[in-house]
């Protein structure tokens, strides 16, 4: 009598746990599409969140952290594409390009900086202003050019991603 009784109480807390696990995981799902929901980029902000294992399980700071680091991936291969521009571009180019490095540098050392202490130290309103002035040194760097610029790509990326990441932090405010 006393094992059969035993079994029933393990299958019931087994089921529980279960069904528990599976809630949170859905809630975490949840939170990242129902933040990303309230972005101007739905798809980018889910496809930048999914690849990060640790947006699973991140609250809506921790999310916003995600995509800070997120800028600073996007910033630094702007970077390096810069740097190798430099080299084997013409003169008219090199100008602009050197404005570029330095807007970049000043995504990487200050804007990224900023965001990620005031999201540590709980000033979401100063991690906005840090992604928001990363979009306009990408937009920046865009417009210094005279004619086709060789960093549409990275400039758009790196705008789209900050535009994420600011929009996520404005949920904190």
């Amino acid at each position: 009598m006393l094992k059969p009784l035993a079994f029933l109480i393990l299958i019931v807390c087994t089921t529980f746990v279960v069904t528990e696990c599976r809630n949170i995981q859905l809630d975490d799902a949840n939170l990242i599409q129902q933040t990303c929901k309230k972005t101007p980029n739905y798809a980018l902000c889910t496809q930048y969140l999914n690849s990060d294992p640790k947006a699973r399980s991140a609250d809506v700071t921790g999310l916003a952290l995600i995509m800070v680091n997120v800028m600073k991936n996007k910033a630094n291969i702007a970077l390096n594409k810069i740097h190798q521009l430099i080299g084997k571009s013409p003169p008219g180019q090199k100008a602009a390009l050197n404005s570029c490095a330095s807007k970049y540098n000043t995504i990487v050392a200050a804007d990224i900086a900023q965001a990620t202490e005031a999201l540590q130290k709980g000033n979401p309103k100063f991690a906005e202003n840090g992604a928001n002035d990363a979009v306009i040194e990408a937009k920046g760097c865009e417009s210094g050019f005279s004619g086709k610029s060789p960093l549409t790509a990275e400039n758009n990326v790196m705008r789209d991603a900050s535009v994420i990441t600011a929009a996520i932090v404005r949920n904190l405010l």
